[in-house]
């Protein structure tokens, strides 16, 4: 019977570019800057990883969708590297190549990295590569901001929250996540705004206002992994496990039955409970040290933390403007290091991102932004529309 890959495979390095509108390089120079950090954090030589994944969305430097462009910046040669594309799992699912590949025993070290230069589309917001059905059912909604601006109305429905509370709500949620990310030295947007500034913002998919919506950056992140074991014998002995990866990806129930009100995303709560189950969590609201959401708007983040199960369902609002989720508040810091919201989404990076965030504070390395005795976090990610789409969740913990 299977097991999980809980413990199996410590990542022993990890790199992350800093994000923004990086007119001066290209995604190359961007997987470099991440890969340098992960090579130099791992203590290990380039010709000991064996395998690599790719992670890349909508890039279009990509030769034929390959790996190819990756193997040349980083100089990999003669090892498999795989390009995979999972919407916005995309980052998670190039560690769930390299976790898997280390957990199965086929190789030793294996490298996950995730890159994207969005600005080089010339859009404001993401392209749309897409052809099929899933097209189709993207354009009946219009636009990103208009799918997600539907969340949030059938979230107030079904629990009677007045537009005033869920606008107040979704401010702080941006309030804190650019408190936050002032922080992050390599956050996209660094300044912290102002509670009347949200609030009074113009409108850009009702209730959605411009500061409850993610930015468009470039950027690039990456991970080494391998075994507990072989982690030891290159002296780590402060370790980061993986303790569980999953996804949830959408049948199209939401869309074509009367399964779904509109309130949550499916997705995220079959993850979160196959995730949890993996890792032995039985109670994430008082066991889980800190959070890194799919906060590509605001609604976005406060409906995954009931998705999540750590506020009750109906709960999210309260636990938000109680503070439950800042960094200094009484709960589950989420989005220490800005989220999304600050680091925008280049989409092949955002996952291993944000297990870079948590990774750097269960070593301690967070600078300004620690979370004191942080042992276990969890990242999560949304694609697509809550209608149709997918959810990836990792959770890292301290080995021991």
């Amino acid at each position: 019977m299977a097991t999980g890959i809980k413990d199996k495979v410590a990542i022993i390095g990890m790199g992350c570019s800093r994000f923004g509108e990086r007119w001066d390089v290209g995604e190359d120079d961007l997987m470099a800057e991440a890969f340098d950090e992960a090579l130099a954090d791992a203590g290990i030589e380039k010709s000991r990883i064996e395998a690599a994944w790719l992670g890349s969305c909508m890039d279009a430097v990509n030769i034929g969708n390959s790996a190819i462009p990756a193997s040349f910046a980083l100089r990999m040669d003669g090892i498999p590297f795989t390009r995979v594309e999972n919407m916005c799992a995309t980052g998670t699912e190039a560690l769930r190549g390299a976790a898997y590949a280390v957990a199965s025993g086929a190789v030793d070290v294996a490298l996950a990295i995730g890159a994207e230069k969005l600005k080089d589309t010339g859009y404001g917001g993401l392209p749309n590569p897409f052809k099929g059905t899933f097209n189709d059912l993207w354009f009946q909604i219009g636009s990103a901001p208009a799918g997600f601006a539907q969340l949030a109305s059938g979230y107030r429905t079904r629990y009677q929250i007045s537009k005033q509370d869920l606008k107040r709500a979704l401010a702080h949620v941006s309030w804190k996540s650019h408190q936050n990310g002032a922080l992050s030295p390599k956050a996209h947007l660094r300044k912290p705004v102002d509670m009347d500034t949200i609030l009074n913002a113009p409108m850009i998919a009702e209730p959605l206002g411009l500061y409850d919506c993610c930015g468009v950056s470039d950027g690039a992140a990456a991970a080494i992994v391998t075994t507990p074991e072989i982690a030891r014998t290159l002296g780590k002995v402060d370790m980061v496990t993986i303790k569980a990866i999953q996804l949830s990806i959408s049948s199209g129930i939401e869309s074509s039955t009367d399964q779904w009100d509109g309130s949550h995303v499916r997705n995220t709560r079959n993850a979160a409970r196959k995730a949890y189950e993996e890792a032995g969590i039985t109670d994430p609201r008082r066991q889980l040290d800190l959070m890194e959401v799919h906060d590509c708007f605001s609604i976005t983040e406060l409906v995954t933390m009931e998705d999540l199960f750590v506020s009750e369902e109906g709960r999210a609002v309260a636990d938000v403007l109680d503070g439950f989720y800042d960094r200094d508040g009484v709960g589950v810091p989420c989005q220490v290091d800005g989220g999304l919201k600050c680091f925008g989404h280049p989409i092949g990076a955002s996952g291993l991102r944000m297990a870079y965030e948590n990774y750097s504070q269960l070593l301690g390395r967070a600078g300004e932004r620690q979370i004191a005795g942080a042992s276990l976090g969890l990242s999560h990610n949304l694609g697509g529309v809550p209608f149709q789409g997918i959810a990836a969740i990792s959770i890292l913990g301290l080995h021991g």
